[in-house]
Formats: C-alpha cells, structure tokens, sequence
C-alpha cells in the first residue's frame, strides 16, 4: 500500500516525500513539474521509495489513471498556488481559486472512490488573517479572518475537506503550517516569493551586502523538517482526537533576530545599513502573530526539534552541500 503525496515534487511537498519515506511508507509523488536532480539528491537513499507522476490535479483523467494504478492507502494533499504578492494575487485571482479550491475538490473525489483510511490537507496559518499582534497566539478553534484570496482558499478546502470526509466516510484532518524555511524551497511556477530566510542564506552564501532589517516584523518562521515531522505524525497516529492542527513552533522571530542568529553562526556575513535593498522587507511585512501548538503537543507529544540557531545552520549547511545558492 502507498501514500499518495500531491504538490510533492514542491517546497513543503519534498520535504513531506522524503519524512514519510525515512518513516517507512511506499510514497507517491504528484506534481505538475517533474522530479529534478534537486528532488532526487534530496531524498538520497530514500529515492528507492518514491514513485514519481507528472500530473495535475486540475485533470481528473491524470487523478483517474493514478487511482487505478496505484494501491493508495493515506493521502497527503500539499499541492497548491503559494500566493502573498497583491500583484500576483491580482493578476491570477480565478488560477488562485481554481487549483486551491476545485483542486482540491478534485482530489477529495479520488478519495471518495479509493476510501483512503487517512486524508490529510495541508492548509495555512494564512487562514487565521493578520489580525494578531506578536504576543496573541492563533489556536485551531479561532475563526478565519482571511484577508487574501490564498488564505480564503485554505479555509474553504478546509471545510470541504471536513464535510467530504464526514459525506463519504473516509478520515480528514487540516494541518495550519506556519511561516516555513529551509531546504528545498525555491523559485517556482506556483511559488515565487521566497521567505526571508531563503533570501538572506542565499547573500551569505553569494558573499552578498544583507540591508540591516530594522521594521521589527516577524513571524513564527518553522524550519521545514519539522513541518514535514508534524504532518507525518497526524498521519500516522493510530486515532485522532481533532480534526486540525497547528504546525509551528510556536515562537515569533523578527527580522532582526534572524540576523543576529546569522551574524553569530557566521561573523563574515555583510550586514550594510544604508536602507538601499528591499529585500529587507520582503517577507516579514505584514506580521501575523504565532500559531499555538499546544494541540499536536498535547494530543501527540509532538515538539519541533529544530530552534532558529539549529534551523538557519542546518539550512546554510544543505544550500552549501546541494550547491544551491540561488
């Protein structure tokens, strides 16, 4: 039997692959773009596992033609259009829609016909709004305030997924991710604007001038193994007590943290203050109060087990080793 994993060829998707595939499941891996070198070397060893299909979730015959090839037990729906630019948001208003929302209608129907024993949807703190400040914490029974048409489309698939799964009789969670960082994410056709992390290990790396980040915005940024450890959990665990969880940990990091936690790991980086480079900026304005994780902890034991110091040095190690600077 196999675990079906959509988007997964994606940032968090390929880190999704390879913990399941590290944990011992058959895995198999839907995206639009076809696995590369990148893909492949991440996963190493674990590549023997995986199995992977070209394919869209906007085609039922790709989903069909998957359905009835593959022995599909668990899915993992991580496939989606990673929107947080009002221009892009503007210029691709109904794709947004149409790949977060009838995408994942899509999918939940090949569940209906293959009753998987566990569905998992991979939503967003995006869900919550912006409406929280840095010490007022997100917890899963909050409303969605949501305030672009990305995390509209997270709450929607959300209560599609609920309703599908109570409908047809299969099991569903939603898991709200965090601000995620670290390997494996990049430049995208459905994602390309990169966290703050991604940008400023890549000037280090490039031996790069870094614009001093004097907003004092944040974000509970996540390293992205332990996003990928949580959602395995849930998926794994033998009963599920709730139907969504958070993924973070839980701790708010500014702008500027990141790059003192930089500068002490590496005393060479450039750090220059003369206000000239946007990416500055980029991605920890709007702030968005932390996710609670008390739930998966409480119902799972679940902790992350990377801080930001271990984080940003196993991401600055990864870029090195891979060779990707971009």
């Amino acid at each position: 039997m196999a675990t079906l994993v959509t988007g997964g060829t994606g940032f968090v998707g390929s880190n999704i692959v390879k913990e399941l595939a590290t944990r011992g499941h058959e895995v198999v891996s839907l995206d639009v773009s076809a696995a590369d070198y990148l893909n492949r070397d991440y996963l190493g060893e674990m590549e023997s596992r995986v199995t992977f299909l070209t394919g869209s979730i906007l085609d039922p015959s790709d989903l069909d033609a998957l359905r009835q090839s593959y022995p599909i037990e668990r899915i993992v729906h991580a496939a989606v259009f990673t929107v947080n630019r009002v221009d892009l948001e503007t210029a691709r208003s109904r794709d947004i829609v149409e790949i977060n929302v009838a995408g994942t209608a899509n999918v939940l129907e090949m569940a209906r016909l293959l009753q998987p024993q566990r569905f998992i949807y991979v939503s967003s703190g995006s869900m919550y709004g912006m409406a929280r400040a840095s010490d007022q914490y997100f917890n899963e029974d909050d409303p969605s305030r949501a305030d672009t048409l990305y995390g509209m489309t997270k709450a929607a698939s959300e209560a599609i997924t609920q309703r599908f799964g109570e409908l047809h009789g299969f099991a569903t969670a939603s898991l709200r991710l965090s601000t995620p960082y670290g390997p494996m994410e990049r430049v995208t056709g459905h994602r390309d604007n990169m966290s703050i992390p991604h940008q400023w290990t890549g000037r280090l790396l490039r031996g790069e001038p870094i614009a001093v980040d004097n907003t004092g915005e944040g974000r509970d940024f996540t390293y992205v193994l332990d996003i990928a450890s949580g959602i395995a959990t849930v998926l794994d665990a033998p009963e599920l007590p709730h139907d969504r969880y958070n993924i973070t940990n839980g701790v708010w990091v500014t702008g500027q943290q990141i790059q003192q936690t930089l500068a002490e790991l590496y005393p060479d980086i450039r750090l220059v203050d003369d206000g000239a480079d946007p990416v500055a900026n980029a991605s920890t304005s709007p702030a968005r109060g932390p996710l609670s994780g008390y739930r998966l902890w409480h119902d799972f034991g679940w902790k992350p087990r990377y801080d930001l110091a271990a984080g940003l040095k196993h991401y600055v190690d990864w870029r090195r080793d891979s060779g990707f600077q971009d």
